[in-house]
């Protein structure tokens, strides 16, 4: 705990509310635009935050591209964080991931999606996408939910944060699983 705080105090991220973290580079293939989507639903109902944080912006001209409509998406929103962090970010996620209250992974097209394990190792229940290993990660309804779409994945996230004891249990199942 004493090193997580200075860390997340470091990059900005008031904790005075649930924090929804997605962890993945800027790409269309991650679909940040589409978590920014499921965050808008969720807070029409319980007021949280929204961290993504990512890398792959440097040198990539489609990184910067989703960078700067993510910016404009969530221009007036200071509940919304959009992190670059740099290639040897490794405490930095580790912090983020330890003070997220649900992490969502939902990319469109992926492989096997460490952060999803890195987040249930962690304890959180994890929403991600059908795509790719991540599904075979995530025990649906035990450790987490697959979701097929944003509207999906608001509905989970209202449903873990209106029951904080599912949270609990399903981080726990989460870490065990691990």
């Amino acid at each position: 705990r004493g090193e997580i705080g200075p860390i997340v105090d470091r990059l900005g991220i008031p904790r005075t509310k649930p924090i929804l973290l997605q962890v993945a580079r800027f790409d269309r293939f991650m679909d940040p635009l589409g978590v920014l989507q499921a965050y808008r639903l969720v807070k029409k109902h319980h007021d949280c935050r929204l961290v993504l944080a990512g890398a792959g912006v440097m040198h990539d001209p489609e990184g910067e591209t989703v960078l700067s409509e993510l910016r404009e998406a969530a221009e007036g929103d200071p509940d919304v964080h959009l992190i670059q962090l740099p290639p040897e970010a490794d405490l930095e996620i580790n912090a983020l991931q330890r003070v997220a209250t649900v992490v969502i992974q939902k990319p469109i097209k992926e492989g096997f999606g460490v952060t999803v394990s890195e987040a249930m190792w962690k304890g959180k229940p994890v929403i991600g996408s059908a795509a790719g290993g991540i599904s075979v990660q995530i025990m649906d309804e035990v450790t987490g939910y697959v979701v097929r779409s944003a509207e999906g994945a608001a509905f989970r996230i209202r449903y873990l944060l209106n029951n904080p004891g599912v949270i609990l249990r399903m981080g726990a199942a989460a870490r065990e699983h691990v």
